[in-house]
């Protein structure tokens, strides 16, 4: 087993060191390829315990942003329970590891479809999922990256695990013992020797790994037909990182404000060109300004001056006791102080165990015990029910908060809605830049996969534009006030991957399914030749 123990090991870093900051996408497909071979031939509990090492070296640096402020105690939690999943998928490679012997050509499209089966299901499980270290966004920078046009994050994640299923059987075709996996039926062992490397497989399988690869550069990059619009991101920063920003939302409202009206005396003096629209970050307010005459001041002073519409990230209270919304308001120019806007977003999906307690009544002592945060557990915050399609001057700009980003079909439904660009408002106060830029890596995705120019406010940073190539412009520093202004251009089409929408990965579920089950029939074919 030491062996395998090792491979586990350096699978989790391969796939930690894939993302952002570290941003060696190539990695992805070695990882994969190095827990394919960890469990090939394992009982299903050595492929269980195996999958678990290489998800708690993977996930728990990965995630270690979230331990910045709440302490260690949630962050390992979440890390044991996101590797909960690379347990099951190291049960589910040893369950058909019998393909590599039996049928070595579906091998490779078996370990892709598994694994993209259970991002699907981490996706969406339990309370929603949580998406963060999709193998789709690990490759901002690769090839790859452009089939998310295509078929979407999905896509992208099934031929990162193709390659590495791919790379995995490269391997066992050029071992002397590679083509009968012991420990699949009859018990666990040694496999048998069978021959010698199979050299021409082994080529094959490489080379078709890299045909995978690098099959993206032959997909166009979509192309916005729309009109140019001009749009600037207001970063007004923090006074303090960490999670007291809430106490200090005064002097966080007044930096977006006092940072807007100076980029109005630029555009003024002809120093800057002057926006059609101005995008604010997630938590800009965390003053209601329905309630708040001197925020919705503070605010109408800023609109006043660019002459602009603004999407105001802000949290509004209520609608019950012991509520709130995470809403995008569009604040116009000389907007009455009180009332309602004409137009807001409300957050579609609020983060559990962060924005929205899961069971209150059970969670709540044992929450409050762990983070020791007992007053940031006390409101709920409400969910929004219709996709963020807002008017702001010339454009429909699909607002999508925070995590909302990592959630397909949050974002397909907003640019199937109408969305012309996307606007990504969050709030980084709480992390750090490695969080950040992982978050930046979705929006470049989901750039390429609907074909719309994009941007992310943040807060601290990083901030910046992302065209609907992938590529980034004007990115700020992290834990900075900056105003970055850049002509984008509005799309009117619609991507393969926005018109199939969720199909892609429920094929490759109904595809799992069919493995396990091909599987099933195989192991019990061997059982009774024994």
């Amino acid at each position: 087993m030491w062996p395998a123990l090792v491979l586990a090991v350096l699978s989790g870093l391969a796939l930690l060191v894939s993302f952002p900051p570290y941003g060696l996408w190539w990695a992805a497909p070695l990882g994969v390829a190095g827990l394919a071979l960890a469990v090939h031939g394992r009982r299903l509990r050595a492929g269980a315990g195996l999958g678990l090492i290489t998800g708690l070296v993977f996930f728990a640096p990965l995630l270690s942003w979230t331990n910045l402020h709440v302490g260690y105690a949630p962050w390992l939690l979440l890390a044991v329970f996101q590797a909960t999943y690379l347990l099951l998928l190291g049960m589910a490679l040893a369950w058909a590891s019998p393909l590599a012997a039996r049928r070595p050509g579906l091998w490779p499209p078996a370990v892709a479809l598994l694994w993209t089966a259970q991002e699907a299901l981490r996706d969406r499980a339990p309370f929603g999922g949580f998406p963060w270290g999709r193998l789709a966004f690990s490759q901002d920078d690769a090839p790859t990256l452009m089939l998310a046009r295509l078929g979407g994050a999905p896509l992208v994640t099934f031929a990162v695990a193709l390659a590495g299923g791919l790379l995995a059987a490269a391997w066992l075709a050029l071992r002397p013992a590679a083509a009968d996996p012991a420990g699949s039926a009859a018990g666990p062992g040694p496999a048998r020797p069978v021959g010698g490397p199979r050299r021409g497989a082994v080529a094959a399988y490489a080379g078709a790994a890299l045909a995978v690869v690098g099959v993206g550069l032959a997909v166009p990059a979509a192309r916005p037909d729309g009109a140019p619009v001009t749009v600037a991101i207001v970063q007004g920063n923090v006074p303090r990182l960490g999670l007291d920003f809430n106490a200090q939302r005064q002097a966080v409202l007044n930096n977006h404000a006092r940072a807007t009206v100076d980029l109005a005396r630029r555009v003024a003096a002809g120093e800057t060109a002057r926006p059609d629209l101005v995008i604010w970050p997630e938590n800009a307010s965390d003053i209601d300004p329905l309630r708040n005459i001197d925020a919705a001041a503070a605010i109408d002073e800023a609109a006043t001056a660019i002459n602009a519409p603004i999407l105001v990230g802000a949290v509004l209270s209520g609608p019950g006791a012991g509520q709130s919304r995470n809403a995008g308001l569009v604040w116009l120019p000389r907007q009455s102080t009180y009332g309602p806007p004409a137009q807001m977003y409300l957050k579609q999906h609020p983060v559990p165990f962060a924005e929205y307690l899961p069971l209150r009544p059970i969670v709540e002592p044992i929450a409050q015990a762990i983070t020791n945060q007992a007053k940031l557990l006390r409101t709920d915050f409400v969910a929004g029910t219709a996709p963020g399609v807002l008017t702001l001057g010339p454009a429909k700009v699909g607002d999508v908060i925070c995590f909302e980003v990592a959630y397909d079909d949050v974002v397909n439904a907003t640019v199937r809605s109408g969305a012309q660009l996307l606007a990504v408002q969050t709030n980084n106060a709480t992390f750090d830049v490695a969080e950040a830029t992982q978050q930046l890596a979705m929006v470049r995705l989901r750039a390429v996969e609907h074909g719309r120019d994009s941007l992310m406010a943040s807060t601290v940073g990083v901030s910046g534009f992302v065209t609907a190539d992938g590529s980034v412009h004007d990115a700020t520093e992290f834990n900075t006030e900056a105003v970055v202004v850049r002509q984008l251009r509005l799309g009117t089409g619609s991507t393969l991957a926005t018109r199939v929408g969720a199909w892609p990965e429920a094929a490759a579920a109904l595809g799992a399914a069919l493995v396990l089950a091909g599987a099933g029939v195989l192991r019990r074919r061997r059982k009774r030749g024994a």
